[in-house]
């Protein structure tokens, strides 16, 4: 043990002389460059791995009769999209174009010829075009994972590849470019750091669509509309995937710096983030007990994520202060919000718009209203907010941004969703939504020792 131990400090004492020596022949731009690139891929695979959080808290909230398909198909739907935005989304969404899509750099190659030809949206940051590439691959795989949200427990399997797909190629990309690729909404100075808006409303408005389309799970409501509660069949799994969801968050807000060497702004992001979504809990929780007399958990866990969603856009703008302020608003209003589509019929297992949709909403006008004149100068996008002596230019800027692309996202989903539902159909039978996409989907349950029959013949099925 002594012995391995020697020569593993011989070998570092050997290794860390040349390290220091290439550090020593780079220049400041190179050595800036080389960490921006680090810090940029490490927030992608933080990014990418919320599509674990997704799987988890998806699978918690739905029963247990569907967990192997909800999971499952987490995996098969960021495959098809990291496959469709590298040939077409990528190219519509940051290459260079008009004002409404990007006409340049299909088929990414990952050379910085094609970054200089065709990206010049993304020019201001020199992390190589495939680190790039990654980060916003996986900003789009979150959107699509917010849509699934509507179909869950009863979408068919084949859906899932046309509609991923079309989604991927024609839906999330074109508002990207509005927003983030020079489009005209970037034009007049729409401020949406990280995508309240082009990730988080996206995603949610096709969920919506596809919910109302689909219309409720079987014995969600009575006879006479009310509805009954479908309990998610593993609380802590739906807890552990909003932990990781969390964490994510960390590359998702301060990733999208697209620098580690900008006076460290990407630590401030991060600590509005955090102030936001733990504010976000809070405020939930409290309500849920004021409301239901006991404190409900999946009531603070979307507490939670309503306030990570809404700072996506205001990180960058606004005080930490403030970002209490919009954390604590986006909690309650998903509370009462995801009560409020309830009863009105609308089925949505795991309050996709609620939380990601009505919450985007609320994050995306809140830069209109918080955002300070330094922090808007420094991020070089927009003006100061209503309360910040901006009046209501940046307010009604962004307000037309959510309007358009609300409005763009919901013509465009419904399209598509009433194709697919008019030829192949979107919903499975009753039979097989009674009996669980498991088996009908995959012929295997996820929890096959818990559903299988017993000796008398009765199923173990929660």
């Amino acid at each position: 043990m002594v012995k391995k131990l020697l020569l593993s400090m011989g070998f570092m004492s050997a290794f860390m002389p040349a390290m220091a020596f290439a550090a020593d022949d780079a220049t400041p731009a190179q050595l800036q460059g080389a960490i921006d690139a680090v810090w940029v891929m490490l927030a992608a695979i933080l990014v990418i791995f919320m599509q674990a959080g997704f799987a988890l808290l998806e699978a918690g909230s739905t029963r247990m009769k569907n967990a192997g398909h909800v999971a499952g198909k987490t995996v098969l739907t960021f495959g098809l999209c990291a496959i469709a935005f590298w040939a077409i989304g990528f190219g519509f969404a940051f290459g260079d174009g008009n004002g409404f899509f990007g006409t340049t750099g299909f088929f990414v190659d990952g050379t910085e010829e094609q970054a200089q030809a065709a990206f010049s949206s993304l020019s201001f940051s020199d992390v190589p075009i495939a680190i790039k590439f990654l980060f916003q691959l996986a900003f789009a795989g979150v959107s699509l994972a917010i849509a699934w949200g509507g179909f869950a427990e009863r979408g068919k399997l084949p859906v899932y590849f046309i509609f991923g797909i079309l989604y991927t190629v024609l839906v999330y990309p074109i508002v990207a470019h509005w927003v983030w690729g020079g489009g005209w909404l970037s034009q007049i100075g729409m401020q949406d750091f990280a995508g309240s808006t082009v990730v988080h409303l996206q995603g949610a408005t096709a969920a919506l669509v596809a919910t109302l389309l689909l219309k409720p799970r079987i014995g969600k409501y009575n006879k006479d509309n009310t509805p009954n509660l479908i309990p998610g069949h593993n609380q802590v799994l739906s807890v552990l995937g909003v932990i990781i969801l969390w964490i994510g968050w960390f590359g998702f807000n301060p990733g999208s710096t697209l620098s580690a060497m900008n006076d460290g702004f990407f630590g401030y992001i991060a600590l509005t983030t955090n102030l936001a979504a733990s504010a976000g809990a809070v405020a939930a929780l409290v309500v849920s007990w004021i409301y239901f007399g006991k404190a409900d958990v999946p009531s603070m866990l979307n507490g939670v994520l309503a306030a990570l969603v809404a700072i996506t856009a205001s990180c960058a703008f606004v005080t930490p202060r403030d970002a209490i302020i919009i954390g604590a608003i986006s909690g309650i209003l998903t509370f009462f919000t995801a009560q409020w589509f309830e009863k009105a019929g609308v089925d949505d297992p795991i309050y996709a718009f609620s939380v990601h949709g009505i919450a985007g909403i609320w994050g995306t006008l809140s830069t209109g209203i918080f955002a300070t004149p330094e922090l808007a100068e420094k991020v070089g996008v927009g003006k100061a907010g209503l309360l910040y002596g901006g009046g209501l230019e940046q307010l009604g800027v962004q307000a037309l941004g959510v309007f358009g692309a609300f409005l763009f996202v919901l013509v465009l989903s419904y399209i598509i969703l009433y194709v697919i539902q008019a030829t192949i159909g979107l919903r499975v039978t009753e039979e097989e939504e009674i009996t669980g996409l498991d088996l009908s989907e995959h012929g295997t349950y996820g929890y096959p020792e818990q559903m299988r029959k017993t000796p008398g013949g009765t199923s173990n099925s929660v």
